[in-house]
């Protein structure tokens, strides 16, 4: 099965007020072709999950600055003042989370868990409005999981089964995210037939991956 899509096949899974997913982390990692062309879409009233807000000129930056998004749940926005101006105005929700709460919730919707426990936030404005639980003595908020209609994430390489390799850092968030989302769209740079990847070279398999959108970029491992 070949799962290579063209960009604009690839926006059609996203439509106005769409929850989704995007991988990277300031931007490394991020499908910015994927999203210059949701953009050029103009699709509004986004809720986005993420690590984070990028910058004002890259990654999910850009889509706060062209006012697509309504909501935010990132773990910081300090690299995007645009993204602070729009909160500060309440043109923009932005629910912050922890990093490591984040991306635990994230992966308890991908394992269709209940939530995960954590005692981060305890006592701080993070545990309005939780429940706290009590383990062994200890008290615990309970974060529920997060699950989104479509995730964006960006690899190296690809076979053309969805079979995914990632470059160094740009890993991150971007396999996590592939198990907590109805669609998932890989922005890759380079593809290659079934067989060309060696099994014990594949970071996510392409089980997880229903779309692949390949990018002009210089290939993989040149």
């Amino acid at each position: 099965m070949n799962k290579v899509i063209n960009l604009n096949q690839a926006v059609g899974h996203i439509n106005d007020a769409a929850v989704i997913m995007i991988g990277g982390f300031l931007s490394v990692g991020t499908p910015e072709a994927i999203i210059d062309s949701i953009i050029k879409k103009n699709v509004k009233n986004l809720t986005i999950i993420a690590n984070d807000s990028g910058f004002p000129t890259s990654g999910i930056g850009k889509l706060v600055v062209s006012r697509q998004v309504k909501k935010l749940v990132v773990s910081h926005i300090g690299t995007n003042p645009e993204t602070g101006r729009q909160m500060r105005e309440n043109e923009l929700e932005v629910e912050l989370v922890p990093q490591g709460t984040l991306i635990e919730r994230i992966r308890s919707g991908g394992a269709g868990l209940g939530g995960v426990l954590t005692p981060t936030g305890l006592g701080t404005m993070v545990a309005d409005g939780k429940q706290i639980i009590t383990v062994d003595g200890k008290d615990f908020l309970l974060e529920k999981p997060l699950r989104a209609e479509v995730a964006l994430i960006k690899a190296a390489r690809a076979d053309t089964a969805g079979n995914l390799i990632f470059r160094k850092s740009a890993r991150n968030f971007n396999p996590v995210i592939a198990t907590a989302a109805d669609i998932v769209i890989a922005e890759v740079q380079d593809v290659v037939p079934v067989g060309q990847i060696e099994p014990d070279e594949v970071m996510l398999p392409g089980i997880l991956v229903d779309y692949l959108v390949k990018i002009q970029e210089e290939p993989y491992g040149k």
